[in-house]
C-alpha cells in the first residue's frame, strides 16, 4: 500500500492541474445535481420492531385518509391575571380562533377546549388541538399562515397564546455563529502549529471542498435514497473535522520529508506513502464505526451513519490526491517562514515537547497509568445513573413558543398533559367492540398514575378505537415509564376478558420504546464495531496487545465522556454555562453516537501516533526509544488535530437546541479525554510496561494476516538516500 500511495502522491503532485480541475468538476457536477434534484420525500422517523410503531401502522391502516404521524398543533390559551378563560369575551375569542385555524385546506380536524372539556380546574388555561392530513414537513406556507393568523388575532384580543406540537415547531439548527468561531479557532491552531498561512489554510480549504461535495451529493441523491439535510448534519460535522485532520497529517509529513532534504515532489510522494497509509486505515476505522450504526436498527440513524461514512471516505480521497496536488502549486509556502529563508525545513530535534513528555511517562509508567485510569473511571461514575429518553419541548429555550406552551399546560393541567399516551384498540375480534373498548378504557383509567382518559374515537368500520390516557407525571419522568410498563404488563388479562387487543403509543411511548431498543442494541453494536476495528488494527500494527489496549482506552474515554454528559445535561452540573435551561434524560441515540463517532476518531489518533512508533521499531529502535520517536514526530500534530476536532465540535454547543448542544459537548469532551489522557498518557505508559511484548504476534497469525506496509518499509531505501538540500531557486521553479 505504501508504494501505491507513494506513486499516487507523486502523480497528483506532478499532474496537479488535472487533479485540481477534476475535483472542481466533481464539485460543480454534484452541486448542479443538488440544485436540480427534487426535494427528498419525508419518510418520517419510522422505528420498526417497537410496539408504538406497530400501533401507528394500525392507525394508518384502520383510519383511511388519516396520518398517524400527521402534523398537529396544540394551541394553549391563558387568560389575563384575574380573569377566567370561560368568561364570555374570552370564550368568543377562543372559538373564533379555533374556527379560523380549522379553515386550512390541509386541516383534518380542530377541536376547541369547550367541546373537548380541555379547561383547567381554575379556568385559567385551556387548549385546542388542530390535526393535519400531512406531516409537518409537507405543510404549505398557506396552512402555516392560517394557523399563525388565528393565533395572532387571539393574542391581539388580550389572551396569552402559545402553540406546541409539530406544525410550527422550529427545526434544530447546527451551531451557526458559534460553529464559525470553532472553525476560526481551528485556523488559529493550524497557524500556530505550522507557522505558515498556507499550511494553515490548505487543510481548511480541502476540508471545505470535501464537505461541499458530500453535502451536495446528499442533496442530489436525497430523493432516491431518502436523505435530507438533517441526515447530513453528522456528515458535515465529521467531514469537516476529519477532512482537516487528515490533511494536517499529510502536510505535516510533507514538511518532515522536506526537512530531510527531499525535493518537493519526492516529499509529497513519501508523505502520501507513509502518512497517507495511516490516513487510509484511520478513515477505515471511522467508516466501520459509522456504518456499524446500522446494527442499532433505526433507519434514521442508519442513514446518518452511512452519509457521514461517505463524507469521511471523501475526506480520505481528498487527503491522498488534492492535498499533494495543492502542495505542487505551493511547495514552499507550506513551510515556516524561517524554513523558506533557509531553503529547507528544520529537522525535528531530539528534544521537543513530545519527546520530553514521552521520556517523562517512560520514567513513571505506573503512576501515569493509574492516574489516567482512576481519573477517567471517576468521570465515568455518573453513567450508572444514565436515563435515556428523548428530550422534548421542556428542554427548549424559554424564548420559544413551544417551551412556553409546555410550561402553561404543565401549570394548568399537570405535567402529564404534555405526554399523553395514545391507546389503539383493535376490537375486530370482539363480539361487542364498543363494550370491549369501554372495558379497556375503564381498566387503563384505573391504573395507578393515570389521572384521566379521553372518550374513545372509532374508525368508520367501528372495529378500531383510539383514546388518550394522561399520566400524572411528565413525559421524561421515570414514573411515566413505569406506568407504560404497568399498562402493558396487565394487557394479557384485559385482552382475554374482552377479546380485543390494544397497544400503547404516542410520543412518550415512542421515546420509551426507542430508548429500550437502543439500549438492547448497544452491546451487539460494541461487539461488531470493536471486533472489526481490532482485526483492522491487527493488520496495521502486527501486534495482538496494541489493538486490545486501543479498544480498552477507547472504552474508558467514551464512558468518561458519557459520564460528563450525564453530569451536565441530566444532573445539571454547570448546565447554565452551556445555556442549558432545563435538565432531563439523555437523548436515546447519544450512547450510539458517542460509541460510533468517538471510536472512529479515537482510532484516528491511535493509528497516527502508534504507527510512527511501529515505524521506528521496525527500523531498529528499541521499544522505549520507539515510543519517544513516535511522540517526537507525531505528538504535536496529534495535539493540534485534537484541538481542531474540539473546536469544530464545540461550535455545535452554541446551537439553540439542547440535543445538538449535547452531541457537540459529548464529542468535544470525548476527544479531550481520548487524545490528551488516553493517547498521550495511557498509551505510552502501557507500551513502556509491555516493552517488546507490545509488538508480539504469533507466527501463525502473522502468516494469515495480509501485509499492507503502513510503516513504509518499502520506501525506507528512498528515505535513506535523500538528495542534497535544494536551494530556493530550484524550489521556486518546482511549480512553474
Amino acid at each position: 500500500m505504501a508504494t501505491f500511495l507513494y506513486r499516487l502522491g507523486r502523480l497528483a503532485f506532478r499532474r496537479r492541474w488535472r487533479v485540481a480541475l477534476l475535483w472542481v468538476a466533481v464539485l460543480a457536477a454534484v452541486g448542479f445535481g443538488a440544485v436540480q434534484a427534487p426535494a427528498a420525500p419525508d419518510e418520517g422517523s419510522s422505528m420498526p420492531g417497537i410496539e408504538s410503531q406497530k400501533a401507528f401502522d394500525l392507525m394508518e391502516q384502520r383510519f383511511p385518509g388519516a396520518k398517524a404521524d400527521g402534523a398537529s398543533a396544540r394551541i394553549v390559551f391563558v387568560a389575563p391575571d384575574g380573569q377566567k378563560i370561560t368568561a364570555a369575551g374570552n370564550r368568543a375569542v377562543i372559538e373564533k380562533a379555533v374556527g379560523e385555524a380549522a379553515d386550512g385546506t390541509q386541516v383534518a380536524g380542530a377541536v376547541g377546549p369547550f367541546q373537548a372539556k380541555a379547561v383547567s380546574k381554575d379556568a385559567s388555561t385551556a387548549y385546542a388541538t388542530v390535526t393535519y392530513k400531512v406531516k409537518a414537513d409537507d405543510l404549505t406556507d398557506a396552512s402555516k399562515k392560517t394557523l399563525e393568523d388565528a393565533i395572532g388575532q387571539a393574542r391581539d384580543a388580550g389572551l396569552t397564546v402559545e402553540v406546541g406540537g409539530s406544525a410550527l415547531a422550529t427545526q434544530p439548527a447546527a451551531g451557526g455563529a458559534a460553529e464559525g468561531i470553532g472553525i476560526a479557532i481551528a485556523a488559529v491552531v493550524l497557524l500556530v502549529t505550522f507557522g505558515s498561512l498556507a499550511a494553515a489554510g490548505l487543510p481548511l480549504l480541502t476540508a471545505i471542498v470535501g464537505v461541499g461535495i458530500s453535502m451536495a451529493s446528499i442533496l442530489a441523491l436525497g430523493s432516491a435514497l431518502g436523505l435530507s439535510m438533517t441526515t447530513g448534519t453528522l456528515a458535515t460535522m465529521l467531514g469537516l473535522a476529519c477532512g482537516i485532520d487528515y490533511a494536517v497529517f499529510v502536510v505535516s509529513r510533507y514538511r518532515e520529508e522536506r526537512a530531510k532534504g527531499h525535493a518537493p515532489q519526492e516529499a509529497a510522494g513519501l508523505a502520501a506513502g507513509t502518512a497517507g497509509s495511516a490516513v487510509v486505515f484511520a478513515g477505515l476505522t471511522v467508516v466501520i464505526a459509522l456504518a456499524g450504526l446500522s446494527v442499532v436498527g433505526i433507519p434514521m440513524l442508519t442513514k446518518m451513519g452511512l452519509a457521514a461514512a461517505g463524507a469521511v471516505g471523501v475526506a480520505v480521497v481528498i487527503a491522498l490526491t488534492l492535498v499533494p496536488a495543492l502542495l505542487g502549486f505551493w511547495p514552499n509556502a507550506v513551510l515556516s517562514r524561517s524554513a523558506r529563508k533557509r531553503g529547507r525545513a528544520e529537522v525535528a530535534g531530539q528534544n521537543n515537547g513530545g519527546s520530553r513528555w514521552a521520556r517523562f511517562v517512560l520514567r513513571r509508567p505506573v503512576p501515569v497509568l493509574l492516574a489516567s485510569v482512576a481519573g477517567l473511571g471517576a468521570l465515568a461514575v455518573p453513567v450508572m445513573d444514565l436515563q435515556l429518553g428523548m428530550p422534548g419541548d421542556e428542554v427548549k429555550p424559554t424564548s420559544t413558543t413551544e417551551r412556553r406552551a409546555y410550561d402553561a399546560l404543565a401549570h394548568g393541567f399537570g405535567a402529564g398533559f404534555n405526554g399523553p399516551l395514545s391507546i389503539v384498540v383493535d376490537a375486530k375480534g370482539a363480539e361487542n367492540p364498543k363494550a370491549a373498548v369501554k372495558t379497556i378504557e375503564q381498566k387503563i383509567g384505573a391504573t395507578e398514575g393515570v389521572v384521566s382518559v379521553s372518550p374513545a374515537r372509532f374508525n368508520p368500520a367501528g372495529d378500531t378505537a383510539v383514546f388518550s390516557a394522561v399520566p400524572a407525571t411528565g413525559p421524561s419522568d421515570k414514573k411515566t415509564k413505569d406506568i407504560v410498563h404497568t399498562i402493558r404488563d396487565e394487557r394479557p388479562a384485559t385482552e382475554s376478558a374482552t377479546g380485543a387487543s390494544f397497544e400503547v403509543t404516542g410520543t412518550t411511548a415512542v421515546n420509551i420504546d426507542v430508548a429500550q431498543k437502543v439500549q438492547d442494541a448497544l452491546i451487539p453494536y460494541l461487539i461488531v464495531v470493536v471486533g472489526l476495528a481490532i482485526l483492522l488494527l491487527l493488520v496495521v500494527f502486527r501486534s495482538v496487545l496494541v489493538p486490545i489496549k486501543a479498544a480498552f482506552g477507547f472504552l474508558l474515554s467514551v464512558l468518561a465522556a458519557l459520564g460528563a454528559v450525564v453530569a451536565v445535561f441530566q444532573w445539571g452540573w454547570g448546565a447554565g454555562l452551556l445555556g442549558v435551561e432545563q435538565t432531563g434524560p439523555i437523548m436515546s441515540l447519544m450512547p450510539s453516537f458517542l460509541v460510533g463517532i468517538v471510536f472512529g476518531l479515537a482510532m484516528d489518533y491511535e493509528v497516527f501516533l502508534v504507527s510512527r512508533m511501529r515505524e521506528a521499531y521496525v527500523h531498529g529502535d528499541r521499544p522505549g526509544q520507539a515510543v519517544v520517536s513516535g511522540f517526537r514526530y507525531s505528538a504535536r500534530v496529534v495535539v493540534a488535530a485534537a484541538l481542531i476536532m474540539m473546536a469544530v465540535f464545540s461550535g455545535f454547543v452554541g446551537a439553540g437546541e439542547s440535543m445538538i448542544k449535547m452531541i457537540g459537548f459529548g464529542l468535544a469532551t470525548a476527544v479531550l479525554f481520548d487524545a490528551f489522557v488516553v493517547r498521550m498518557a495511557l498509551v505510552p505508559a502501557v507500551l513502556a510496561l509491555l516493552g517488546k511484548a507490545a509488538w508480539w504476534m504469533p507466527r501463525w497469525l502473522d502468516r494469515l494476516l495480509p501485509r499492507v506496509d503502513v510503516e513504509g518499509e518499502a520506501l525506507s531505501r528512498r528515505s535513506s538516500t535523500a538528495p542534497a538540500p535544494v536551494d530556493t531557486t530550484e524550489l521556486e521553479s518546482a511549480h512553474v
